[in-house]
């Protein structure tokens, strides 16, 4: 599920267009990237089974409910841009398949419409274990059908084997740099990864006993991520991408129809909506409980539940209730309010929602290594180790200078 959320239509297009830029030679910024998301997580789920406080928790036990003012708002504006993005993504990829439509903005809308209610009504009908059931379906057409036609196109044991283990940036027209960086930020999701706990405690795991669970959990979701990506860039080196936004992939698709004949070009077409499609959803399924978790500790719990916890020392692992009006409400609006961002052009929604994620993570970052850094709040046993917090701070430093370059263009 990790996998299937993280990767969607940013991981599409921005694989695809750095393949067919700088070739194989990148392929070692898809792994990079996938392990800087799996020290990230890792850490979030060993804080979260120690201390038993989700993110969201920890940040009004140890600093107040006032940072949630602070949080809300952010997590309303990229939760807009994202599910513009989703549902664009996921509208795309249907005109790829189903091309009935003159105008493909015009296909691109109406797909785009009838993704995100069926994606409502899938999340409201079925809940956490329907969710669970899809999303198997959607990670197996995606992950069989990308990596089949990678395959079939594949450049060469040496090539590939070179690309991963001989980091190298190629000079293409001097943004060589600029697509590398951002093939690593872009590998899995940015504000997603706050879910993963939310799913931990619908599968029962509360206790530092699953820590190693959990390890295995990610090391195998981010692995399959980081073959998606490679898959990704090794289908874009074997072709010229010309078209762009809209009818990226109908021209990514026409292009694979020569090496791959007919077959080829619609197996990898489901399997590029199978990605997209199961983005959407775990999207859709995941980021309410961030809303509703807000919305329990700002307006549910004591407001005394920073000073009740100092004095306790005690938290209990509580469950979103996704049949409650706070998950609901705002799955709807998820699903319906960022429908406005369907009449934008394709890039411009999946650049404005990288802005915002490229916003957060610093953060999150950075509240990994303080509050896993102190052997008082999670325990000596579960300390970061040196190793790990010299990875938390390269991954600060790389999504800070990220953030910046995105924002400012420096």
């Amino acid at each position: 599920m990790l996998a299937a959320t993280g990767v969607g239509g940013g991981d599409l297009a921005t694989g695809t267009f750095v393949g067919s830029l700088l070739g194989t030679a990148v392929l070692w910024a898809v792994v990079l990237g996938a392990f800087l998301k799996f020290v990230v997580t890792e850490g979030l789920a060993r804080w979260q089974l120690v201390t038993g406080d989700t993110f969201l928790e920890g940040l009004v036990h140890r600093v107040g409910p006032p940072v949630l003012w602070v949080f809300l708002p952010f997590l309303l504006l990229w939760s807009f841009f994202v599910g513009s993005a989703q549902m664009s993504a996921c509208g795309v990829a249907l005109y790829a398949l189903f091309p009935v439509f003159e105008d493909p903005d015009q296909g691109k809308i109406v797909f785009g419409m009838v993704t995100s209610i069926i994606g409502i009504g899938l999340v409201i009908r079925g809940g956490y274990r329907l969710f669970e059931q899809i999303m198997r379906v959607c990670i197996a057409i995606m992950f069989v059908t990308v990596v089949v036609t990678a395959v079939v196109l594949w450049p060469g044991t040496g090539v590939v084997l070179q690309g991963l283990f001989i980091p190298t940036i190629p000079d293409f027209d001097g943004i060589g740099l600029t697509w590398t960086v951002a093939l690593i930020g872009g590998v899995g999701g940015t504000l997603t990864v706050l879910c993963y706990g939310y799913w931990l405690r619908e599968d029962g795991r509360v206790s530092s006993d699953d820590i190693w669970a959990c390890r295995i959990d990610l090391g195998a979701g981010y692995a399959m991520t980081a073959i998606f990506g490679i898959a990704m860039v090794i289908v874009g080196s074997n072709v010229e991408i010309e078209g762009q936004g809209t009818t990226m992939l109908v021209t990514l698709a026409e292009r694979l129809e020569e090496p791959l004949g007919v077959w080829g070009k619609w197996l990898f077409l489901i399997g590029a909506f199978g990605a997209v499609f199961s983005s959407l959803l775990g999207v859709w399924q995941s980021v309410p409980y961030l809303f509703a978790d807000c919305w329990r500790l700002l307006f549910l719990e004591p407001t005394n539940a920073a000073e009740t916890f100092k004095k306790e020392k005690a938290t209990t692992s509580v469950m979103v209730d996704t049949s409650a009006l706070p998950y609901r409400s705002f799955l709807v609006i998820l699903g319906v309010v960022p429908m406005v961002g369907l009449f934008w052009g394709f890039q411009q929604v999946q650049k404005l929602y990288t802005v915002t994620g490229a916003l957060f993570f610093p953060f999150l970052v950075l509240a990994l290594l303080v509050w896993n850094g102190r052997s008082d709040w999670i325990g000596v046993q579960f300390k970061n180790r040196p190793i790990t917090t010299i990875a938390l701070a390269g991954i600060l430093l790389f999504f800070t200078s990220l953030a910046a370059r995105t924002i400012f263009g420096i």
